[in-house]
């Protein structure tokens, strides 16, 4: 079978633009630092109430009293919604409809599956006496012990990881190759449970008009969050509403409907007023989904040469009790070490918690902190520098699908990163650096992987006879700055200035811009914006050229040019003619076209699709604490066309602190008697501060993908993760002789290796 494979849309009509690429400051960014933003929480339609939801205290058992008569005792509570009068739903919601439809708890049963599970919903005239209710509810329970932990039931090799992937994949025979290893490393990794914590809570505002139903909420997919309320509630997709201009964060727990949010829907249906309703920041700890707890082991053969002979990754976590999302850390190894055997496998067990879901970097982030480790393991075992290792046996394609993909732009990493960073000067034992203050001083590196994803899109765009244009669809800016990035783009797609350009988003009576996930909403709506556009210029072409009165007669083989408001015939530029007198002369207010973005089937069967980069870290460790600090970090990372170098860097900061948090902060402690998480809030819950990252630099390399989409784009928001949490590690190892396999690494598991009283 021969592949027609399509660099770029082919056109006779080119449109030129200075605004992609350049590094302009956030449109959104006065309206948020000057409280001008609004986020969901922030409307109050006239009427409305406050709901407030009564959570378990348990992790297993039966609710079998709740205090209602106390509750609705309370001068400020209109009502109560429990099971006995919860409004009725037309879909079952443990029913599973598409492996992306996950179950939700709307007070169905009396079950309790889960600690912080919704149990009821207080309804009051004021957020103060909702609250009120809810700890009048006083609830009492029928208890089972709860199954928490990695270890605590049987495990099951589940039927698919991240919902579609298949378990198990191998490459070679594993065995043999570690059988003839001249070397080998044998590690196990643990990565503990983490949770989302977006700035801004889940929320909702939703009123109900008939069997319209408007709703204010965070989400980052306005159009599946559409598409699944209505199914949810039995209505036409038309009558359902969602506004969501701003979303303070989300890192995939506001990428599907949760249960939370369809009781707030099932309030307002109930007192007939609209509702709003706000998780509060430890009942986040639940209901909305969280990354999952891994032990991952590892085996590594080398030959004398130090190449890999055998790679054998395997991962063991948890889900629920009642759905599946198994974590697909193993899949890791697919991607960047070359090989001849490579096996990667996945078992899990279920537990007693709230269902896990996509958490920024879901499988690569806590796959690569263990496989990086083990990485430099390997190099160490083969006394090479870990660098040299990594440039040795990365690979040149896919290692499981054999695809090839963009290896160069992987070496350029290594290359200029190691340059900023002054890598050559790095000895290659561990504890022989130290500083004025006689810290102990490590430098360590791991290399960056994140899939380039597309997914389907749609988008509108109109030339005015004013001269300026309008593109619309549904994105969702979550801090990312989707509202700029995506702003250059559309003023591209028409060839004229930004300032010239309305851009509408947020709202899903727009065409569809897709899930703002896996790193792929620029490339994504970008690609419907660039085809709406490209759309739009045909038919404003096809005009002019076919217009004896036009200096643009006849052009239609030749083609156009589309710049500054004015087409150009190609072969000619001295003839040229603005866009408001092309429509003028045609009687046309406007001219409308439409397009679709998506990746090329036949691109995507022929080639790997990734973004790289390398992470290079120091850190300082107090010789007799054993406080570690993160000094700096320099990642390089290649990540294909850039729109706008400033936001693409904020996104690389925001990555690597990420993983810095994961290295060395971040992790849910549960209480296996209540499986309740302990700390549940933002004191107790660390993530760095300011202070934890003095000096973060990002270099973006060059990179020219023509295969990857149309506008040559690939995604930023997670790869800075994969890198840093392994690059963290081995430098805290190259400090002090340390190998810690726990993750986060505290100052006990350093104060306890054998090695770091040497």
């Amino acid at each position: 079978m021969t592949l027609e494979i399509t660099p770029i849309h082919a056109s006779p009509h080119i449109r030129h633009g200075s605004n992609a690429g350049q590094p302009l400051t956030r449109r959104d960014g006065i309206l948020k630092v000057t409280g001008a933003a609004r986020y969901a929480a922030d409307n109050n339609p006239a009427g409305m109430l406050y709901a407030v939801l009564a959570v378990s205290s348990i992790a297993r058992g039966r609710v079998t009293y709740l205090d209602l008569d106390a509750a609705k005792a309370h001068p400020g509570v209109v009502e109560v919604m429990t099971r006995a009068n919860r409004p009725p739903l037309a879909l079952d919601p443990d029913a599973k409809t598409t492996p992306f439809s996950f179950r939700f708890e709307a007070l169905q049963n009396d079950l309790v599956r889960y600690a912080n599970q919704p149990i009821a919903v207080v309804i009051g005239s004021t957020l103060e006496a909702a609250t009120e209710g809810a700890a009048l509810l006083a609830p009492r329970y029928e208890a089972e012990p709860a199954r928490t932990g990695l270890d605590s039931t049987e495990s099951f090799v589940p039927a698919a990881v991240r919902l579609i992937s298949p378990p198990e994949e191998r490459v070679g025979d594993v065995e043999k190759g570690l059988a003839a290893a001249i070397t080998q490393v044998d590690a196990t990794y643990e990565t503990p449970a983490q949770y989302h914590n977006a700035m801004e809570p889940h929320a909702i505002v939703a009123t109900w008009e008939g069997d319209a139903l408007s709703i204010d909420m965070p989400t980052q997919g306005l159009a599946l969050s559409q598409a699944r309320i209505a199914e949810i509630f039995g209505l036409a997709i038309e009558n359902v509403h969602i506004r969501s201009p701003f979303l303070g964060g989300g890192f995939g727990s506001k990428g599907v409907m949760s249960g939370p949010m369809v009781l707030g829907i099932l309030a307002a249906r109930l007192v007939g007023k609209p509702v709003k309703l706000v998780l509060r920041r430890d009942q986040m700890y639940g209901p909305v989904g969280h990354r999952p707890p891994t032990r991952q082991r590892l085996r590594l053969g080398m030959d004398g040469e130090g190449r890999l002979t055998a790679l054998h990754h395997h991962a063991k976590t948890v889900t629920s009790t009642f759905d599946d999302f198994v974590e697909p850390a193993a899949e890791a190894s697919h991607v960047l070490y070359a090989s001849p055997a490579i096996a990667t496998t996945h078992e899990a067990s279920r537990i007693d918690i709230g269902t896990p879901l996509f958490m920024r970097a879901p499988g690569e982030a806590s796959g690569s902190a263990a496989l990086e480790g083990a990485i430099d393991e390997a190099a160490w075992a083969c006394r090479m520098d870990p660098l040299e290792f990594r440039l040795r046996n990365y690979a040149e394609v896919e290692p499981i699908s054999g695809k090839p993909f963009s290896s160069k732009a992987l070496r350029e990493c290594y290359a200029e990163g190691a340059r900023h960073f002054g890598w050559s000067a790095r000895p290659l034992e561990p504890r022989q650096m130290r500083d004025d203050a006689g810290f102990l001083v490590g430098w360590g590196v791991g290399t960056a992987t994140f899939p380039a994803l597309v997914f389907q899109a749609k988008a509108r765009a109109v030339l005015k006879r004013d001269g300026t244009g309008l593109v619309e669809t549904s994105a969702a800016d979550m801090g990312q700055g989707a509202w700029t990035a995506l702003a250059q783009l559309a003023a591209d797609s028409l060839g004229l200035d930004i300032d010239e350009v309305e851009f509408r988003a947020g709202s899903s009576d727009l065409p569809d811009a897709g899930i703002a996930g896996g790193s792929a909403h620029t490339a994504t709506a970008g690609t419907a914006i660039h085809a709406a556009g490209g759309d739009v210029i045909s038919r404003l072409a096809e005009l002019a050229t076919r217009d004896e009165r036009s200096p643009l007669f006849g052009a239609g083989n030749a083609g156009v040019l589309a710049r500054g408001g004015r087409l150009f015939r190609r072969d000619d530029e001295s003839r040229s003619e603005s866009y408001a007198d092309i429509l003028a002369r045609a009687g046309l207010a406007d001219i409308e076209g439409r397009g679709e973005g998506a990746r090329d089937p036949n691109a995507a069967e022929a080639y790997a699709m990734h973004s790289h980069g390398a992470v290079f870290a120091e850190v300082k460790v107090d010789p007799d604490l054993g406080q570690v600090r993160v000094t700096r970090l320099v990642g390089a990372f290649a990540a294909g066309r850039v729109i706008n170098p400033r936001l693409v860097r904020s996104q690389y900061y925001g990555g690597m602190i990420w993983g810095v948090s994961f290295a060395l902060h971040e992790r849910a402690i549960v209480d296996h008697r209540s499986g309740r998480v302990l700390n549940a809030d933002l004191a107790e819950y660390h993530i760095p501060v300011n202070a934890d990252v003095p000096s973060v630099e990002a270099l973006l390399i060059e990179e020219d993908d023509p295969y990857v989409n149309p506008l040559g784009i690939k995604g930023v928001g997670e790869i800075g993760i994969t890198g840093t949490v392994g690059a963290v590690a081995n430098a805290v190892w190259h400090a002090t002789g340390v190998r810690v396999r726990s993750i986060p690494i505290r100052i006990e598991d350093l104060a306890m290796g054998a090695e770091f009283a040497g």
